[in-house]
């Protein structure tokens, strides 16, 4: 896989997260908890996009 399908793969799925957050924050019943776990994996793609977005315009 290259970088750059690589990175496209990765934002396509933060932009899934951030939907689904999107969505459960409209509902009254929406576990806290999960909402959470939503948002840190949300995190965590965005700082590897960020990663590799670093790391391409060093080298």
């Amino acid at each position: 896989m290259s970088i750059q399908s690589h990175l496209a793969e990765l934002q396509r799925r933060h932009a899934e997260i951030e939907r689904k957050i999107e969505d459960a924050m409209l509902h009254p019943s929406t576990d806290s908890l999960e909402l959470a776990d939503m948002k840190r994996q949300k995190l965590k793609i965005k700082d590897e996009i960020e990663r590799i977005r670093q790391d391409t315009t060093i080298h």
